[in-house]
């Protein structure tokens, strides 16, 4: 069974648990929350710009939050100021997910397009280096999404929705990526690793949407249906065993042109859910 800790959200997106609390980017809000475990929200910052898309943290404690369609990664100072910290408008169009190893590095991905030609996967990862330099280091995307490193640093996986697919790559010493595979043919979103190797994504099922447990090479190790869609989750709690799951109402209803005008002026269906997991959270985020 799952339990509802929050409601009212637009759109939760990347769910992150830090410093006792749970993060997340409440698109169509403009601001970044933390809840605690008895559901009280604050708001952390909020961001004067389109969507704030994705957040994680740098090795010293500072915010990083994604400004999707700008094209930028912002860094929220000490004294809870935002700052650009890499603008990435070089590199391509649209930003979305962001995860930062134990280095500093910084890898972002874009290229999201909801209409590609026919046979086309604009997508990419991008990585921005602790000396700020930045560059592609993955290309040929379908729809990069919810990204994780394994504990050891070694591997990055990287959902890429279109494809129903979770990719992994090698990390070099330099940060490249290098040896591209198929970790699990699964529709995924915002992904969460387990101390066990699994992954935890929010997916769709013949019975409608779910968060699913699943093993490298795909097989589905657990399933939690869900009423509306999912659209990231994380493992956290006093003992990382807490399964946070993040899900909305994604449709476009009568009365609004757009998912985008729903989204900013539309109904709060966004959701905390939350369970219990077999295996505590491992990795980055």
């Amino acid at each position: 069974m799952d339990d509802v800790l929050l409601s009212g959200l637009k759109i939760g997106e990347s769910a992150r648990w830090h410093e006792g609390r749970l993060w997340l980017s409440n698109w169509g809000a403009a601001e970044v929350l933390a809840v605690d475990l008895a559901g009280n929200a604050e708001v952390m910052v909020k961001v004067p710009t389109t969507i704030p898309f994705s957040i994680d943290w740098l090795p010293d404690g500072r915010l990083l939050v994604v400004a999707g369609p700008e094209c930028l990664i912002l860094r929220q100072e000490p004294d809870g100021s935002l700052v650009e910290h890499a603008d990435l408008s070089g590199l391509g169009a649209s930003l979305n997910e962001i995860v930062v190893d134990g280095r500093g590095n910084i890898y972002v991905n874009g290229g999201c397009d909801f209409h590609p030609a026919e046979g086309q996967a604009p997508g990419f990862v991008a990585l921005v280096t602790p000396d700020g330099t930045a560059r592609r280091v993955a290309e040929g995307l379908a729809f990069p999404n919810g990204m994780a490193i394994t504990p050891d640093g070694s591997t990055l996986i990287v959902a890429e929705s279109f494809a129903a697919t979770l990719t992994a790559f090698d990390i070099g010493p330099d940060g490249s990526l290098s040896d591209r595979r198929v970790w699990a043919p699964v529709m995924a979103d915002g992904i969460v690793l387990d101390a066990e190797g699994a992954v935890w994504t929010p997916s769709w099922t013949e019975t409608g949407p779910a968060c699913l447990r699943v093993a490298e090479g795909g097989a589905v190790l657990e399933t939690i249906p869900l009423d509306r869609a999912g659209f990231a989750c994380t493992l956290g709690g006093e003992d990382g065993r807490t399964l946070f799951m993040l899900a909305a109402d994604w449709r476009v209803q009568e009365g609004f042109e757009s998912n985008i005008e729903r989204l900013t002026i539309g109904p709060g269906t966004g959701q905390v859910r939350i369970a219990r997991a077999p295996a505590p959270h491992a990795g980055r985020p």
